[in-house]
């Protein structure tokens, strides 16, 4: 299976698209009502004005008819133990907003529950204020016995907080299919401290090490029954834990202690090095949360670190495996899926996430390819492709998109051409730009280029003429005119009186560019600028990973 990124809700993508136990593990950080927004922020260059944020989602969900018609849905699907739990939760929280997140999450824990592989597991990412519930919820849709673990994660160092104590940690609820589920050990490093403690022996060279059996409990009649060395332990109800010869080979390697005491029992010289250390526990402090300046932070506030789902994924899958994120923003998850050579599958009900997803992964790893499903370059690229599915590829489909959500469309249309959404894309008045560039155009300066998207059937000179005045207003050396209905001759002409910018170091381009949504789907049309860095100053890019990258080993 292709790797595949879809745009839309989860909810109906999880109902229609993804069969019956076809995944191996999910994980899923989804909103909540935290009363406040979560913004992508974007790079803005330093001087230009900072105001390029996008409410990615509106953290709150509230009681409404969809959760309404949710809940109804609840009550009628065949799982009674979860329509019996959410009408006592119902009666007991009323229908606030509280009740309208619970419902939306049930609703989709149950679909998430039966995509699950029977060796499957999901871990569903929460904060304390709805762990409770929805660890209730998880009951319901898993059952009690299939809880595995609560992991706390010490998300932040200090948080001040009045008359409580700090709140510094996330919740990670972890809830298998099955009782057979898949499960890889994964282990850390002793701290010096429990070496200094434990390993209290000392080679001449200053290496530590500690004092272990080399005999197990009962007798044995084979070769580890015979004496060694003159020492008969079967007469102390014991076996050696090697054949003789083996033993023999830890002598002369300088691995067996021979105690100075008369007849006292030789022991096996253990090094840390040959355990694999201590098994990771249920409370997670050695994953920092990633600071301001990190090298993989991308400006998306919830954003995670890869490290965190790096753990997660080798404890929970293998090779091969099909990672799933319904909700998965700006793709950490994802992104450390492919990592580890993982099969993956996100979905996010914005097209900004699935644009950033897309420049991520690509600029993470080279050799990944962004396809539309089914399409010949799919075929050619083969296991170097991920599909992105939901977002338009093809002139219908962009004209679907621009029927049904002038919004979205609008949103998509910025991002074919490497735009960051004005404002944030917030629904208002955008006084004539939808997206901003701010291209390199020398060392440690940035211009600005500006975006306006038309999505109707109906344009003329006079939108062109409009685009010409926001350049003068916004200070902007170039204007990009996107439209899905093609220009008129009228149109290009108008555009072409608007001269061009030179550029200190690049030459003349276009200071007015009038470009189709069918030519940039094409590849025949694309915005010409001057950018040193590449985009860089517009998006934070992902570091790229080592190409086709070894599974990390597990200590």
């Amino acid at each position: 299976m292709t790797n595949r990124l879809y745009y839309g809700d989860n909810l109906e993508i999880l109902r229609k698209v993804i069969k019956d136990e076809s995944v191996d593990l999910i994980y899923l950080d989804p909103p909540f009502n935290s009363k406040r927004d979560y913004n992508l922020l974007f790079k803005t260059p330093k001087g230009q004005q900072s105001d390029a944020q996008i409410t990615a989602f509106e953290d709150s969900w509230h009681w409404g008819p969809q959760a309404e018609r949710e809940f109804f849905e609840l009550q009628a699907q065949p799982n009674t133990d979860v329509a019996q739990m959410m009408q006592a939760l119902r009666d007991f929280l009323g229908t606030n907003d509280m009740m309208a997140y619970l419902t939306m999450m049930a609703n989709r824990l149950l679909e998430m529950q039966r995509v699950l592989k029977p060796t499957g597991s999901l871990y569903l990412h929460c904060d304390p204020t709805a762990s409770h519930y929805l660890k209730i919820v998880l009951d319901g849709v898993f059952s009690p016995e299939h809880f595995l673990s609560e992991i706390i994660w010490k998300r932040t160092s200090a948080h001040s907080s009045a008359k409580r104590w700090g709140p510094v940690h996330d919740t990670l609820l972890l809830y298998s299919k099955g009782n057979d589920y898949t499960w890889n050990q994964i282990y850390q490093p002793y701290e010096q401290e429990y070496i200094d403690t434990f390993f209290d022996m000392h080679d001449p060279d200053g290496r530590h090490w500690k004092r272990s059996d080399l005999t197990g409990a009962g007798t044995r009649n084979g070769e580890t029954g015979l004496p060694w060395r003159g020492i008969d332990v079967t007469a102390k109800g014991r076996h050696w834990a090697n054949p003789p010869s083996e033993l023999d080979k830890l002598d002369a390697a300088g691995r067996v202690h021979w105690p100075k005491i008369e007849d006292g029992m030789p022991r096996l010289k253990q090094y840390p090095e040959d355990l694999p250390g201590v098994p990771f526990q249920d409370v997670i402090m050695d994953v920092r949360p990633m600071h301001n300046l990190s090298d993989e932070r991308l400006g998306y506030p919830t954003q995670k670190p890869q490290a965190l789902l790096e753990r997660i994924i080798q404890a929970s899958s293998n090779e091969g495996d099909i990672v799933l994120d319904p909700f998965c923003g700006c793709g950490t998850a994802v992104h450390a899926a492919e990592k580890l050579k993982r099969r993956w599958i996100g979905i996010d009900i914005t097209h900004l996430a699935i644009s950033l997803i897309e420049k991520r992964m690509k600029k993470a790893f080279p050799y990944l390819e962004a396809v539309a499903p089914g399409s010949k370059k799919a075929q050619q690229a083969g296991a170097n492709a991920f599909e992105v599915i939901g977002v338009p590829h093809h002139l219908d489909a962009a004209r679907d998109l621009a029927a049904r959500d002038k919004h979205q469309f609008q949103l998509w249309a910025v991002s074919l051409v490497g735009a960051q959404p004005y404002k944030g894309g917030v629904k208002g008045s955008d006084k004539g730009v939808d997206g901003l560039i701010f291209p390199e155009v020398g060392k440690a300066k940035t211009e600005k280029v500006v975006v306006s998207v038309k999505g109707g059937e109906n344009v003329g000179a006079a939108m062109v003429r409009d685009l010409k005045g926001v350049l003068d207003r916004e200070k902007a050396v170039i204007g990009l005119f996107v439209t899905l209905a093609l220009p008129t001759k009228e149109m290009i002409k108008e555009a072409a009186s608007a001269g061009t910018y030179e550029s200190p170091h690049h030459g003349a381009f276009p200071k007015l560019q009038i470009l189709s949504i069918e030519g940039l789907l094409s590849g025949k049309e694309r915005a010409q600028y001057p950018d040193m860095a590449m985009g860089g100053q517009t998006f934070k890019h992902a570091k790229t990973e080592n190409q086709k990258a070894d599974q990390q080993k597990l200590f």
